[in-house]
């Protein structure tokens, strides 16, 4: 038997993960019964943009795409869904679960750049990738230059002395 050597501050560091992963989860939900959940869960988020379209990208592995509901109303999207806890047998003894299941549900609000209608979702290898296109007056415009002298193209007001 090997003799372990006792140290009191993974006790101590063990507490505030547990304390750290109460409070994360409080308040996350939309009513009491939900903040108060353990099952419940927010999958992180990625958003970025460019010239063209405003992208989220939504982790969400173990949650079927059937599980999925996206929604827009006025300028908020809601994306809900729902990550099955299933077990395969009926004797399971488990050491350890960390993976979060249940409920979610995460509502941003758009701005008022994207064109709502146009919106493509795209659901890959446990990654749910929405693209909102931006409206044509939010997106930059290239503005020509000319080549010339200034003022060649004006004519000459009336009053004014012509000089050669």
């Amino acid at each position: 038997m090997a003799i372990v050597r006792w140290d009191p501050l993974r006790e101590v560091v063990s507490l505030q993960n547990r304390l750290n992963s109460l409070f994360q989860d409080y308040g996350r939900g939309q009513n009491e019964s939900e903040a108060l959940s353990a099952a419940s869960f927010a999958p992180p988020v990625d958003i970025y943009e460019d010239e063209h379209k405003l992208v989220l990208k939504l982790e969400v592995p173990g949650v079927k795409q059937d599980d999925l509901d996206v929604q827009i109303e006025g300028r908020a999207l809601t994306v809900r869904g729902e990550r099955k806890f299933s077990s395969e047998e009926k004797q399971e003894n488990f050491h350890r679960v960390e993976h979060r299941y249940g409920t979610f549900a995460r509502t941003f609000t758009l701005p008022g750049t994207v064109d709502a209608e146009n919106v493509k979702a795209t659901y890959d290898a446990g990654v749910l990738q929405l693209e909102l296109a931006k409206k044509a007056e939010a997106k930059p415009r290239q503005i020509k230059i000319g080549v010339g002298s200034v003022g060649s193209g004006q004519k000459q007001v009336e009053g004014e002395k012509k000089t050669a």
